[in-house]
């Protein structure tokens, strides 16, 4: 193998680095855990500083017999007129509202598979560009975002989410590129003889606990810590979802809670990362489901546009809690993809604002999306996580009346695993 290189003064890791997550990508998180099939087409989307990823994708979905689309975007141009961003400085009403349904029905209908492995040259890209603008964007874009969950909910179409270390991201860490590649490789078992191995082992575990807390029959979720007294609903039909090959990596559970009647409050001490801005100190107060109180240290505006997106930008989407003894990320990564999956001390806890995630609903296949309305389920245009790695303790009420711990000091309890 060849040993790690610079080109044009950017980092790129090994040979067997990039087949080892290709591999793991196109073989493993694809079709759940089994990887794609002969025939099958695979979307790939990746920006120009992951671009020493494609030989590898492509070679990885020839050798099982898929055939892939491509979709390369540039961005290395101009740091200070990329595409998006020259987008948004010069697009006027129409121009943002557009929206070329047939060719992304049509895109949509084609692939069976969609890889998104992503990068960023800076935290700051979008910092004078009207926040009001990128949400008014996501709203128009929901459509796609609706084709692409009914496709997948109809159980013909995966997907994956990876990122591309660079230069950028691992400065915001406070790290040199090597030592956030090596957070990332050992995170993803990228320097494994046979990472797939070791992915279905973890994933296998975290499926356990993953069972386990939804044969425990959990009405309500009251969430406590220095930093967070929260009090989470679960609603009916409700699962715990881990272990799905949808993120690499991936050592989180999660459900979709009735948005409906979340109460308390929570802070974040992790930076959200979002739209080319930092927004820093974050919390939020909900009653009865819905952000009444909000705050931040840094980026307050990029904030309130967030929230004020839609209806469901103010109401929870997924609460997710990370066991520390799956993952071997230590660092604050400073991206929200790495940052909640951080092992650490204490693990983490990230809610996700905005639109829910139908497979948390027992059966969803047999509701409409009115009945899931009806059941809590929320829906929005956005689906943004914001991470705490602060200590909390995880108390479960269950249907029998009965209370129990579930989570403290970053792991799972009382569950034997």
């Amino acid at each position: 193998m060849a040993d790690s290189v610079y080109i044009n003064n950017i980092y790129i890791p090994d040979e067997k680095v990039l087949r080892n997550l290709a591999n793991v990508l196109i073989n493993f998180a694809l079709n759940s855990g089994q990887g794609i099939k002969k025939g099958e087409v695979v979307y790939v989307v990746l920006n120009e500083i992951a671009k020493p990823m494609i030989l590898p994708i492509q070679e990885a979905i020839l050798k099982a017999g898929g055939h892939m689309i491509l979709n390369y975007l540039p961005d290395w141009l101009e740091r200070d007129r990329d595409a998006t961003r020259l987008f948004y400085q010069l697009a006027n009403e129409e121009q943002l509202n557009f929206f070329p349904e047939e060719y992304i029905r049509a895109r949509v209908n084609t692939m069976d598979h969609m890889v998104q492995l992503l990068s960023s040259y800076s935290h700051n890209y979008y910092k004078d560009i009207d926040q009001n603008k990128i949400a008014q964007r996501n709203r128009v874009w929901k459509k796609y975002m609706e084709m692409r969950s009914k496709k997948e909910y109809e159980g013909r179409l995966t997907w994956v989410l990876a990122e591309y270390p660079s230069p950028a991201m691992a400065e915001a860490a406070q790290m040199t590129i090597e030592e956030y590649w090596d957070q990332v490789i050992k995170a993803c078992y990228l320097d494994e003889d046979d990472p797939i191995a070791k992915h279905k082992e973890t994933m296998q575990r975290i499926q356990t606990i993953q069972q386990k807390l939804n044969s425990l029959g959990i009405e309500s979720l009251h969430i406590e810590g220095e930093d967070v007294d929260l009090k989470i609903v679960m609603g009916e039909s409700r699962l715990f979802v881990g272990g799905t090959g949808r993120n690499i990596p991936s050592f989180e559970v999660f459900t979709s809670p009735d948005a409906r009647y979340t109460s308390g409050w929570i802070r974040f001490n992790q930076p959200l990362y979002r739209n080319g801005q930092v927004i820093k100190g974050i919390k939020l107060e909900f009653e009865e489901g819905k952000v009444v109180n909000f705050s931040a240290e840094e980026n307050y505006e990029a904030l309130k546009a967030m929230l004020e997106t839609d209806e469901g930008a103010r109401r929870v989407g997924e609460f997710s809690l990370t066991d520390k003894r799956f993952s071997k990320i230590n660092k604050i990564m400073a991206n929200t993809l790495f940052d909640e999956n951080f092992g650490g001390e204490y693990g983490n806890t990230h809610i996700a604002l905005g639109q829910s995630y139908r497979d948390t609903i027992a059966n969803q296949e047999k509701y409409s999306d009115e009945q899931l309305k009806e059941m809590g389920f929320n829906d929005s245009a956005i689906h943004v996580d914001i991470i705490s790695t602060s200590n909390r303790r995880v108390t479960a009420k269950l249907k029998n009346g009965s209370e129990m711990v579930i989570y403290e000091n970053g792991e799972f309890q009382g569950l034997d695993v």
